[in-house]
């Protein structure tokens, strides 16, 4: 399974510790991010993530299209729901890509541990 990590600025550590706590279930699977997080994953965990652009830059447009390409099986996005992002259309248009082709969205940790006890999710 392929899955997306993305993660506001604000939301970053969180996504970092969610990495090291699952590190065993996501070594199983190909990773991708956008630029910063997967950056900062590379460095905080063994696993191996592809990088994108960072996400104001267009790394939510990378992955977007990559979903819209039938390339991801998940998003795990921790938003920062309270903070304005310049790229806010970026935003909007990867969550309607997920919706557009089913593909499951984390946009919280809850949601991300969830789905990850559950265990692989194919479509």
């Amino acid at each position: 399974m392929r899955i997306a990590l993305i993660a506001h600025d604000k939301k970053k550590d969180e996504m970092i510790q969610f990495a090291i706590e699952n590190e065993a279930y996501l070594v199983a699977h190909d990773l991708c991010a956008t630029g910063t997080t997967g950056k900062l994953i590379n460095i905080s965990t063994n696993l191996n993530v592809y990088c994108y652009k960072s996400g104001p830059l267009g790394g939510d447009q990378e992955i977007g299209a990559q979903v819209a390409n039938g390339y991801i099986d998940l998003v795990i996005f921790f938003r920062d729901p309270l903070t304005s992002q310049p790229h806010e259309p970026d935003i909007s248009a990867l969550l309607r890509l997920c919706d557009v082709y089913e593909i499951p969205l984390a946009t919280n940790i809850s949601t991300a541990k969830m789905i990850i006890r559950k265990g692989d999710y194919s479509c």
